[in-house]
């Protein structure tokens, strides 16, 4: 299991701590996290776009069946092409789904999508990369930056959880739109990736 040097994490701990008192509260009561990064670039994007608008349960019983109808090779463009579309529907796949899947399998092998290569380049151009993908927008791309790159200042407003998370710390009224996520945001820079983590692990301590 890789996950993000915990020297790094500590950085961003002790930075988070001292600037934002309230963010200080959050990790003092999640205490030591890890922030464990996915295998596979290939097979994290086909994780994501299965896992779109279902259950976390649904999507997890598909990419399983997915795997055994592979194995005992990896989830890559060429061993998911060698499942048919109707092939693939019996695992659970929608159609619309299915041409997201053909298309990043396109893309990775044509090298308009350059996998091999993400690593090196800056946040924004990963995101431009990734978006070019039929059903991977920008959300998608910056959990691939948190969960695969192990990208530590990436902020994603747009998630639901996250927004939940500034309401219920902070004690807003209401859900804050997008704007003012980010103008509180960015005390966190640049480790807005682990506060990001903690919100979504806060969530959890209310169950």
């Amino acid at each position: 299991m890789k996950t993000v040097p915990a020297r790094d994490m500590r950085r961003a701990v002790r930075h988070l701590r001292g600037a934002d008192p309230v963010m200080d509260d959050v990790i003092g009561r999640v205490g030591v996290i890890e922030m464990v990064l996915r295998r596979g670039r290939f097979l994290t994007l086909v994780r994501s776009i299965i896992g779109q608008q279902i259950s976390t349960s649904a999507a997890r019983a598909i990419n399983e069946r997915i795997r055994r109808a592979v194995s005992p090779r990896w989830i890559t463009p060429e061993s998911l092409g060698e499942i048919d579309d109707a092939g693939l529907r019996r695992l659970g796949v929608s159609p619309q789904k299915i041409g997201y899947l053909r298309d990043l399998a396109e893309a990775v092998v044509s090298r308009r999508v350059r996998l091999d290569r993400l690593h090196r380049l800056d946040d924004e151009a990963v995101i431009e990369e990734l978006v070019q993908v039929r059903g991977i927008g920008r959300w998608t791309a910056q959990m691939f930056l948190i969960f695969c790159l192990g990208r530590l200042d990436v902020f994603a407003p747009l998630d639901l959880g996250i927004r939940a998370g500034i309401q219920r710390e902070y004690r807003l009224g209401q859900m804050p739109d997008v704007t003012t996520c980010e103008q509180m945001a960015g005390a966190w820079a640049p480790f807005r990736s682990v506060a990001c983590l903690y919100l979504w692990r806060s969530g959890d301590l209310e169950l």
